[in-house]
């Protein structure tokens, strides 16, 4: 990238804001998307929205594409940037701007990190819901880029649920307010709607303003041992039968079992084909009812063993035993690839079962975990990129997951995004008419083809 547009940069935000070193570049030529890379040609910070907006006329005017970046847990290739343009880290845009308990809002810049604002709001009795996996690293920025769940979806939704409202630099430097602290707003298109899960292809989020509610008054955190995946499958469809919505309703297979307890050591059965992690909150009368209820479920379709936490330490204790799901079948093999295909609940036996064959028949090692209340499903392939052959295999097992997915009914993604590692698949998806409609949407929004270019599409 030429010096004398680095020192334009360095102007906005200040030299020691604009990396473009080797090995600074190196660092961020990766996120957590296994076997993609591509380093940009400088890395920007800037501090505030302002910078942000001067940053990116200057780009627009010089032609040079723009990447948006938080934490880089980005599990698509979304936030790879090109070696023509630049990444825009957000980590200094790390505000708590305002927490409002009158209308029940926080309002934060985007490199704010996700379990911040659980604590922050958390310490007031109030509650944001949606807590992906990566919460303790990765960035509301980037939760809204993705319209990230995680394993309170089920009862609470996920990041578009509670998005209120966006301050949004364009690809042209404008700055664009959509939403805010009224409950009701239907003037116009919802712009505020379409830029969640754009994935940093229409424009770069400069403040969020995101719905909060009241914390729940109690939690029952229990996890049930099945002997055969279908016992938990069928588990999962008569809690939802009996109109119980549990806050998290998490499923592991038998290989992410092993790994989890090899890992933890957090007393997981190792003869058991699929367990279920399970909390209700509410109102204590309420918790105690639906935990009961659920208890008698699961028994009734075969649960060998059903445990209640019996204090706030067994609870953490169980929901580990999902929460770091990823990182103990990470350790496993080199190479872990995690895929987020997606079918309605009544589809998760036979999808975990085709997965199972799927893999058998690649000669694989895949471990599925997920939210198996909303049907989001984590096929993770562990596996080693230096092993070409293998690498294919993994490829070609996914392509027919996928498939399979699409046939029940399902999507190929629930929370990862398209972005380059999705893109091959999404016409199967949504057709010639989506694309183009799609692709007239990022033309009006970016009409130069700078923001985040060559992903989604």
């Amino acid at each position: 990238m030429e010096q004398s547009f680095i020192r334009d940069l360095a102007s906005i935000v200040g030299s020691e804001y604009v990396l473009s070193d080797r090995e600074s570049l190196a660092c961020y030529g990766y996120d957590a998307t296994p076997e993609l890379e591509s380093a940009p040609g400088a890395v920007v910070l800037p501090a505030h929205a302002d910078e942000l907006a001067r940053i990116m006329a200057r780009c627009h005017s010089a032609g040079v594409p723009v990447t948006a970046r938080g934490s880089g847990t980005n599990l698509s290739g979304g936030s790879l940037g090109t070696p023509t343009g630049i990444v825009l880290q957000t980590s200094r845009m790390n505000r708590v701007i305002e927490i409002d308990k009158e209308n029940l809002t926080i309002s934060v810049e985007p490199g704010v990190i996700t379990s911040a604002v659980h604590r922050a709001v958390e310490a007031l009795d109030l509650f944001y819901p949606p807590d992906p996996g990566s919460m303790n690293i990765s960035t509301i920025g980037g939760n809204v880029a993705e319209n990230s769940g995680g394993l309170r979806g089920l009862k609470y939704g996920v990041t578009a649920d509670y998005v209120m409202g966006l301050r949004t630099v364009l690809a042209d430097g404008n700055l664009l307010a959509t939403g805010g602290k009224a409950v009701k707003d239907v003037a116009g298109y919802n712009l505020r709607q379409l830029l969640v899960s754009s994935e940093g292809t229409l424009g770069i989020f400069a403040e969020v303003i995101l719905k909060l509610i009241p914390k729940p008054a109690a939690k029952k955190t229990m996890l049930a041992h099945f002997p055969a995946l279908e016992q938990a499958a069928l588990a999962v469809s008569h809690i939802i039968a009996a109109r119980i919505i549990p806050s998290t309703l998490e499923f592991m297979d038998r290989v992410t079992i092993k790994c989890v307890e090899e890992y933890a050591h957090v007393g997981l059965p190792l003869d058991v084909d699929a367990v279920l992690l399970i909390e209700v909150d509410g109102h204590a009368a309420q918790v105690g009812d639906d935990a009961a209820a659920i208890g008698e479920i699961c028994r009734k379709e075969g649960c060998s063993l059903f445990q209640e936490a019996t204090d706030p330490a067994m609870a953490l204790q169980l929901a580990t035993a999902r929460r770091v799901a990823l990182s103990a079948l990470a350790r496993v093999r080199p190479t872990t690839i995690l895929e987020d295909a997606t079918v309605p609940r009544s589809c998760i036996a036979p999808m975990v079962t085709f997965i199972q064959k799927t893999a058998r028949k690649y000669d694989l090692t895949i471990g599925t975990f997920g939210h198996a209340g909303d049907g989001n499903l984590h096929p993770t392939c562990l596996t080693d990129e230096r092993d070409r052959d293998e690498i294919a295999r993994a490829h070609q097992a996914f392509a027919e997951i996928f498939a399979a997915a699409l046939d029940m009914g399902g999507t190929i993604t629930g929370e990862h995004g398209v972005g380059l590692a999705k893109k091959a698949y999404l016409p199967q998806l949504v057709g010639t008419t989506g694309l183009a409609v799609m692709g007239g949407i990022k033309k009006a929004f970016d009409p130069s083809g700078l923001l985040n270019p060559g992903k989604v599409f």
